[in-house]
């Protein structure tokens, strides 16, 4: 791995690492932060409402709050206190695991579904019209460019 820098030869390439580790975080919080901000404004939800809701929309048979938990890489705690308000606004249940009696799994009533294909429909809009000023070649530069980073941490 080089560790020169080909854009500056008097700076290390780990200092341009270094920006660049900042800039996407820098760009990432502030897609973030506009996601949290239309939820709530347009929707009255949270970024982790509709996080737990695409888990479960992606699993129909219904996913165990650990497994929602791993998912999104957040406490249980987080996750079961979701849920439950989930449940009790008739946008989820909970269903007994049938291998193990103390333990459930949550999955989407047909109310919660409905509710999150608008709401999945919105944010396909935004981060549509958040990323507006990234071409279709440079959109599949950036991706290759990740998954390349993902494989080289190990993280395919």
């Amino acid at each position: 791995m080089s560790t020169t820098n080909p854009a500056n030869s008097a700076e290390p390439i780990s200092k341009t690492r270094l920006r660049l580790w900042l800039k996407l975080l820098k760009a990432s919080g502030e897609v973030e932060a506009e996601l949290r901000r239309r939820l709530r404004v347009e929707f009255d939800t949270t970024l982790p409402r509709f996080d737990v809701m695409a888990a479960l929309d992606r699993a129909p048979e219904g996913l165990r709050m650990s497994e929602i938990s791993e998912r999104l890489r957040v406490s249980n705690g987080n996750v079961t206190g979701i849920v439950e308000r989930l449940v009790e606004e008739g946008l989820a249940l909970r269903v007994a695991v049938p291998d193990d009696r103390r333990a459930t799994c949550a999955r989407l009533t047909p109310k919660g579904r409905e509710l999150f294909a608008v709401l999945a429909r919105a944010h396909e809009g935004w981060i549509n019209d958040l990323l507006g000023g990234v071409s279709g070649d440079d959109l599949a530069a950036l991706s290759g460019q990740i998954d390349r980073l993902m494989r080289h941490m190990g993280k395919e």
